[in-house]
């Protein structure tokens, strides 16, 4: 009996093993697809590649969380996510490699992009903002902190708002340069 068992168990694992794709045959897809979706020679972007590359990157990472290629793949996860616009997605994502790899080098432009999702994918001000403090608290040397701030700055501003804002501003820098001239000197005509 205890020989049948065993015989039973070691044929439903070798089953079991058998039908689901090993770790470098997954590796060996995802590469595969990356080449065929982001090649120079890739004529047009593809969607069904995309979501398919989506859900390689997913299936890796739920196999294999600790494994060296998690974290990358469930960055690239989240990033495709944000660029097919699917912001519910693709923040989810980010706070999955935010939670589960708080140390890793990626872990704040994560947060960063979860900002910019709820900015500029879902626009969601409100959360944006709180994100992108969030964020500056976090990592305020990060080199995302002054795009951070700068966002900050100019949420909800339509891009007409932003370029009048800028024309004034060059506007005012000139009159303060010609001022300043003015007083020196320096911007007088000589005889």
């Amino acid at each position: 009996m205890k020989k049948s068992t065993l015989l039973l168990i070691a044929v439903i694992l070798g089953l079991m093993t058998g039908c689901s794709p090993s770790r470098e045959k997954t590796v060996k897809r995802i590469k595969d697809l990356e080449k065929k979706l982001f090649s120079p020679e890739a004529q047009s972007f593809d969607k069904a590649r995309a979501d398919s590359l989506l859900a390689l990157y997913e299936d890796f990472v739920k196999a294999y969380p600790k494994d060296s290629l998690a974290p990358g793949y469930l960055f690239k996860a989240a990033n495709v996510a944000m660029n097919l616009s699917d912001g519910y997605k693709s923040i989810t994502l980010f706070d999955q490699f935010i939670k589960d790899y708080p140390d890793h080098k990626k872990a704040a432009v994560c947060m960063f992009f979860k900002g910019f999702v709820y900015e500029n994918v879902q626009h969601n001000l409100d959360k944006a903002r709180e994100t992108y403090v969030q964020f500056l608290e976090k990592y305020p040397e990060n080199e995302f902190a002054k795009d951070a701030n700068l966002a900050l700055k100019n949420l909800g501003k339509t891009p007409e708002m932003l370029v009048r804002e800028f024309e004034e501003q060059r506007k005012a820098d000139s009159a303060r340069v010609a001022d300043s001239l003015a007083k020196t000197g320096k911007g007088k005509k000589r005889r």
